[in-house]
């Protein structure tokens, strides 16, 4: 099969939890010896009040926080990409969606709201540097971070994926995008309404309803089924032979909608509630 008769796409990926098992902020405070607490009470008081773009606060302390920006050095994010845990079969991941799958070619991204530095040292040997965005920073000699000249979170991501299909030439129903969190969710919208495909990694509301497909597992792999399922076409019993072709067993695939509710009494509920009380 010659290469014009692949259908080209782009995969883009988020890193924190989608790709790895933990958070970047966490692993960089524990290294540096602050309080992984006290890195989580100030990145959630950021983000209840909107003080930058969601899944940018790492960023924002590693610029303004007194703590963080007096302890942090160039060498330090590297350390913490070699020291994140990795979701099993990145790699694999990576080769099957160069060309392993007939007639299709993804082309491999990572997105992240995460120091570049960080991404790239975790990701060394797996996907080129070249194909990975993070926020960057420019440092001084001493390797203090000084100002940030890229930050990729929220709207910063649809920026890059923007730049990334124009220069693929591609239609934007071609692009594939995985993410867990908050700071996925504007991506993944406008993703969505250029007919693209979205895979949600978390069970989270916020994101998970707004993704098209949600897949849960401790490996990268999983999200090769529904590509498989609704952009190739193939069923089932092929996508299990596909990954067994791999070594790999599909042992349990269970698929079910999960439904948000918030529930309490209406306020006829609550008005017969009241006179039957009042009654007694």
């Amino acid at each position: 099969m010659n290469d014009t008769s692949r259908k080209e796409y782009i995969f883009a990926s988020d890193f924190d939890q989608t790709l790895t098992f933990n958070d970047s902020g966490y692993v960089l405070a524990e290294l540096v010896g602050i309080p992984t607490a006290e890195f989580e009470r100030k990145a959630t008081g950021m983000a209840r009040l909107n003080l930058v773009q969601q899944g940018g606060e790492l960023a924002y302390l590693l610029l303004h926080d007194p703590e963080f920006k007096s302890k942090v050095r160039k060498q330090h994010l590297y350390e913490v990409g070699k020291r994140i845990r990795l979701k099993e079969n990145i790699d694999l991941l990576y080769q099957i969606l160069d060309d392993g799958i007939p007639g299709f070619h993804f082309d491999f991204y990572v997105l992240s709201a995460a120091p570049v530095e960080v991404v790239r040292s975790a990701l060394e040997g797996i996907v080129p540097a070249d194909h990975i965005y993070g926020t960057e920073f420019l440092y001084t000699a001493s390797g203090e971070i000084d100002t940030i000249t890229r930050a990729n979170a929220g709207y910063g991501k649809v920026f890059v994926l923007d730049q990334l299909q124009s220069r693929a030439q591609i239609g934007p129903d071609h692009i594939v995008y995985v993410g867990d969190g908050s700071s996925d969710v504007h991506v993944m919208l406008h993703t969505n309404v250029r007919d693209g495909y979205t895979i949600a990694v978390s069970e989270a509301k916020h994101v998970s309803q707004v993704a098209k497909r949600t897949v849960l597992s401790s490996s990268a792999l999983a999200v090769l089924a529904p590509i498989l399922e609704d952009i190739a076409g193939w069923n089932r019993l092929r996508i299990r032979n596909f990954f067994e072709s791999y070594g790999i067993m599909i042992q349990e695939w269970d698929r079910v909608r999960t439904d948000w509710l918030t529930l309490r009494p209406s306020t006829t509920a609550e008005s017969e509630a009241s006179s039957a009380t009042a009654a007694k």
